[in-house]
């Protein structure tokens, strides 16, 4: 009965063997197995890193790109800004009066004749106490910039003398004003310029609306504000400066 037996233990036995073996070797596979996933996955997650890393560099550099981009064009505006400052023609100031102008005891006629320094031509003014602002009739005007200021070149026009390329007024604008007209609602905005202007002994800077006084008797108005504490007025009397040059 023993000698039956023996060959199905050692069979039992071997099957055993064979079963722990084969569990072992699953175990050692999978554990293989998931062991290279983790290296995969690290892998990933470092591939992932780097391409994270290299993107905000080239964000990085093409931040700087921008940077210098703007960069460059401010320095060739300022390039070509200095060589228009070089290109442009020098403008030489009129003189300042050398006698000072009487404050008293001087009367103006209702008309009288200024010379504009600028142009040194004379025409005739209108002097009205009426008006607060001086103006002159400007034709042809042009507006431009010179040296990053806004400047302004007209014709003073009387209607008879012809209006050439050497009688140009050129000058800064000092500011400008919103006048309505009296014939609508519309308000027109005109700009300011200050010249020299003589006036028998009277040599004064005043400020000048360009406007358009075509329509008017004389080119120039001469405002309150120039003749305020320098002369009086008499309307009943004309070119009383001019009379007395002549004499």
């Amino acid at each position: 009965m023993l000698t039956r037996l023996t060959p199905v233990v050692a069979i039992v036995l071997l099957s055993g063997c064979t079963l722990t073996k084969g569990e072992q070797y699953h175990n050692e596979t999978l554990a293989a197995i998931q062991a290279s996933e983790s290296n995969f996955s690290t892998q990933i997650e470092n591939l992932n890193l780097q391409l994270s890393n290299q993107t905000d560099y080239i964000e990085s550099l093409e931040s700087q790109l921008e940077t210098l981009d703007k960069e460059l064009n401010t320095f060739k505006k300022e390039i070509m800004a200095e060589v228009k400052i070089k290109n442009e023609p020098v403008v030489i100031p009129a003189p300042a009066p050398i006698q000072p102008t009487p404050s008293h005891q001087i009367v103006l006629g209702e008309v009288e004749k200024v010379t504009i320094d600028a142009i040194k031509q004379t025409f005739d003014a209108r002097v009205d106490t009426g008006a607060a602002t001086s103006s002159l009739n400007a034709v042809d005007i042009e507006e431009f910039e010179r040296n990053g200021k806004n400047w302004v070149r007209f014709h003073l026009s009387d209607g008879d003398r012809p209006l050439t390329d050497q009688n140009w007024i050129e000058s800064p604008i000092i500011r400008y004003v919103k006048i309505r007209q009296s014939t609508n609602e519309e308000v027109e905005r005109r700009a300011v310029v200050e010249l020299w202007v003589k006036l028998g002994s009277i040599h004064e800077k005043a400020q000048f609306t360009l406007a358009d006084r075509s329509q008017m008797s004389h080119p120039v108005l001469l405002g309150r504000e120039f003749i305020r504490d320098i002369a009086m007025v008499d309307v009943s009397k004309k070119y009383i400066h001019t009379e007395a040059n002549k004499k």
